[in-house]
């Protein structure tokens, strides 16, 4: 069974490119579109976002279904389930630590 984070490092890694989050963006906002709705994200060519789409959907995070001549993107919501989950975990984590440090920086105001 992979762990948790062997799953979700391409899922980041694919969302760590700045055209690549905008086209889940997107995605997440208007619902599914054509490679061809979405060539207004960048200024780069349709080959270039079909290869930003396979990217995506090899790490999970998108899916394709063919209507005729198009294929159409939708989000996986399995996977940005699990992102979400993950980043929340990892807030409450972080919350924690901060509220720790902002005793012990006040404890040292009292001495």
């Amino acid at each position: 069974m992979e762990s948790n984070h062997t799953t979700l490092a391409p899922k980041f890694a694919a969302l760590g490119d700045p055209t690549r989050l905008a086209i889940v963006t997107r995605l997440m906002s208007d619902g599914p579109q054509s490679a061809g709705d979405l060539q207004d994200i960048a200024d780069i060519s349709a080959p270039a976002i079909s290869r930003h789409l396979k990217v995506l959907r090899q790490a999970g995070v998108i899916r394709q279904q063919i209507d005729a001549q198009r294929r159409i993107y939708s989000i996986e919501p399995e996977a940005i389930q699990a992102i979400g989950n993950w980043t929340i975990s990892k807030r409450e984590f972080w919350e924690g630590s901060l509220d720790r440090l902002s005793r012990i920086l006040d404890s040292q105001k009292e001495i």
